[in-house]
């Protein structure tokens, strides 16, 4: 039997992870205990799990060094992928949306927009046929229109306690976000009997 290796994304997508995991029979004992690793190998089941930053998943399985990941459809939906993606695992819920101040101008012709996401903002306001000036951020997106940097914001919106703590609100909400599993397309060929044996089991859990 070969060995399965997953990709997981750190922090809250890898506790609910670890879970789903669980609840389809895998010990992940190993997996919780407190530790700085990044790579656990689960020899009773023969999965190998590695745990990356969100935007590294992807890219980890497009190029096979993994087999499957889970990550967020934001990251998916951010930049193409050559991988095929399989589940929706409906935890890790979101939304991308769009934030600001509750009055924006009058009717601005030109936005200037904060975000982490600038292919998904630029392809959300081009079906709009609004202009905008995309300002790439890594931190927190939502300083930028306190300080007169944008005009709005794209980002991804929980609960929505920081918008509204920092005097911001939801002014349109984009698309729903949830934790996708993913596959490599020569993996899913190549390992298809261990790989639809994990697909079938979580399709069952999650469904």
């Amino acid at each position: 039997m070969e060995t399965i290796k997953i990709a997981m994304t750190k922090g809250r997508l890898a506790k609910y992870s670890i879970e789903l995991l669980e609840e389809i029979g895998i010990d992940c004992k190993e997996l919780k205990e407190d530790s700085r690793k990044l790579v656990f190998f689960l020899p009773q089941h023969n999965i190998e799990v590695i745990l990356l930053k969100g935007m590294d998943v992807p890219t980890y399985v497009e190029h096979g060094v993994v087999d499957m990941g889970i990550v967020g459809k934001d990251v998916l939906m951010e930049q193409e992928w050559q991988l095929y993606e399989v589940v929706d695992l409906k935890f890790g819920r979101c939304k991308f949306s769009v934030a600001g101040k509750p009055v924006i101008g009058n009717g601005k012709k030109h936005l200037r927009v904060a975000t982490k996401y600038p292919n998904v903002t630029r392809k959300h306001f081009a079906q709009k046929g609004q202009s905008v000036e995309i300002i790439r951020q890594e931190g927190s997106v939502e300083l930028a229109p306190l300080m007169g940097l944008s005009d709005i914001i794209v980002d991804i919106v929980e609960t929505g306690k920081t918008l509204k703590e920092n005097g911001l609100v939801v002014l349109e909400d984009i698309a729903d976000i949830s934790a996708r599993l993913i596959l490599n397309k020569v993996s899913y060929k190549t390992k298809k009997k261990e790989i639809t044996t994990i697909i079938d089991l979580i399709e069952k859990k999650v469904n």
